[in-house]
């Protein structure tokens, strides 16, 4: 019996030295096991220790960028000289982009390592054509809300220390001898005048800045589908009716910051390169009409894009299925960044 309670501690010290070995003879730099969204289960970035991340741009600086995941987490990025920047395109080679592609509501992927200050040294970043298109509309449309908040915070801020003048003026009045106090009751009139405009101001600058924080949320407002003749990318009376209606009901909208993305598609016949040049001319004969018929501004449009037979909404199988197929899909799409005010 006292040879048997021996040997049991003795089994229980082994094992837990082999777990320990287990335990401490992990690799620090091994591969991080990420989430649904990309982002470390633990939430934490350790130095020199591998990671994917997938997100949105929300910030953009000279030599870093901000990155928010679907889960609102947010991850600073740093770009180097060896960051590998390329733009993945579905029928053709990637193409190597340059740092300055990396807009704010870009979506994309990184490949680093963490640093010492929590952050993401990029090695590699990845992003779809299309997605750097949209970014780019979006980006053409935000100076113009970034310079009203950049004025109001700078008169915001005037304001302030035309307040703090006033208070100073007031507390050395007050000392003074009986025949000053009027200048010193109309300092003080003055400074509440200038507190009811800081606070105007104050309030146009929040407004600004939660448009500009909005405008990663870019919706699609209505699409529109218009049939094509097999083998033509010419548009039917029928199709340029259906245009006309739907921008005489976009024209009776108040609403403002929105782009027009044209894409085309054809039915599986013919070879590859054919359906694809096909499906971009009708894209292109339908934004065509619309800033010929319409006099729809250019920079509302997003290049057009064709996607031959690839993404058939119905079977290719049957002479209706492929009529289906023959198409142009005319997307709306509202920034509510820029338009919230206004819808």
């Amino acid at each position: 019996m006292k040879q048997s309670k021996t040997t049991f501690p003795l089994a229980v010290l082994a094992l837990t030295l082999a777990l320990a070995a287990t335990v401490f003879g992990h690799d620090a730099n091994s591969l991080t096991t990420f989430g649904h969204d990309g982002a470390s289960l633990d939430g934490l970035t350790i130095e020199g220790q591998k990671v994917k991340i997938e997100g949105i741009v929300t910030k953009r600086d000279e030599d870093t960028f901000t990155v928010r995941g679907s889960d609102g987490t947010e991850t600073v990025v740093v770009l180097t000289e060896n960051t590998n920047v390329k733009i993945v395109r579905r029928f053709r080679a990637d193409k190597t982009a340059a740092a300055s592609d990396i807009l704010r509501g870009l979506r994309l992927k990184i490949e680093g390592a963490g640093n010492t200050e929590g952050q993401i040294v990029a090695a590699k970043i990845r992003f779809e054509e299309r997605d750097l298109l949209t970014a780019q509309a979006l980006e053409s449309r935000v100076s113009p809300v970034e310079s009203q908040a950049n004025s109001t915070q700078t008169l915001a801020e005037s304001n302030e220390k035309r307040i703090a003048a006033a208070d100073e003026n007031a507390q050395r009045l007050a000392g003074q001898v009986e025949e000053l106090s009027g200048i010193a009751a109309a300092a003080q009139t003055a400074a509440k005048n200038a507190q009811v405009s800081a606070d105007q101001a104050q309030l146009t600058a929040d407004t600004a800045n939660e448009r500009i924080t909005a405008l990663d949320d870019y919706a699609v407002f209505r699409t529109i589908t218009v049939q094509f003749r097999a083998g033509s990318a010419s548009l039917s009376r029928k199709a340029k009716e259906e245009i006309d209606e739907a921008v005489n009901d976009l024209s009776g909208g108040s609403f403002k910051g929105f782009a027009i993305s044209v894409v085309g598609f054809a039915d599986s016949t013919g070879n590859k390169g054919t359906n694809r040049s096909l499906s971009t001319r009708r894209a292109e004969s339908v934004i065509n009409y619309l800033v010929t018929k319409h006099n729809l501004p250019l920079q509302r449009v997003v290049q057009p894009f064709g996607y031959g037979s690839l993404d058939p909404v119905a079977t290719n199988q049957t002479s209706d299925g492929r009529s289906k197929n023959r198409r142009a899909e005319i997307r709306i799409l509202v920034n509510k960044g820029i338009t919230q005010a206004s819808l």
